[in-house]
């Protein structure tokens, strides 16, 4: 049995940066028991224990982020949102607070600064319809 909260999706508030870390690791290693989501995180945040782990996961179930295969004795957790959806809703969200609403002006910030030149080059590659 599959448990869904009773959050409509157009309520469904932004993860926290440790939320986040929780989805990455749903996204990468797909659904999983909330021992296994430790053992993910774990790796990357050697200080977090079990116990915060959980909870958190219940709280992200609660609101709507998470949904819970409760069929076994040990929950399946899941991200209720693909990936690309919520990074795509995270970024839209980010770029009417940041950016006025500008999508070429996060661009540009993004070129001025924080773009290599290999990265430079597949955008450019991209942009040209060159993409492999």
């Amino acid at each position: 049995m599959t448990s869904t909260s009773n959050v409509k999706p157009s309520q469904i508030r932004k993860p926290t940066q440790a939320e986040l870390a929780l989805l990455r690791a749903l996204w990468q290693h797909g659904p999983a028991t909330a021992k296994r989501v430790f053992e993910l995180v774990q790796l990357e945040r050697p200080e977090i224990n079990q116990a915060t782990v959980l909870r958190q996961l219940q709280i992200m179930h609660s609101d709507g982020l998470l949904t819970r295969d409760e069929s076994a004795r040990s929950h399946v957790y899941a991200a209720a949102q693909p990936q690309e959806k919520l990074q795509t809703n995270l970024l839209k969200d980010f770029i009417q607070k940041a950016f006025s609403g500008s999508g070429k002006e996060l661009i540009m910030a993004a070129l001025k600064e924080h773009v290599s030149d290999k990265d430079r080059q597949e955008i450019q590659e991209f942009l040209h319809g060159d993409k492999k």
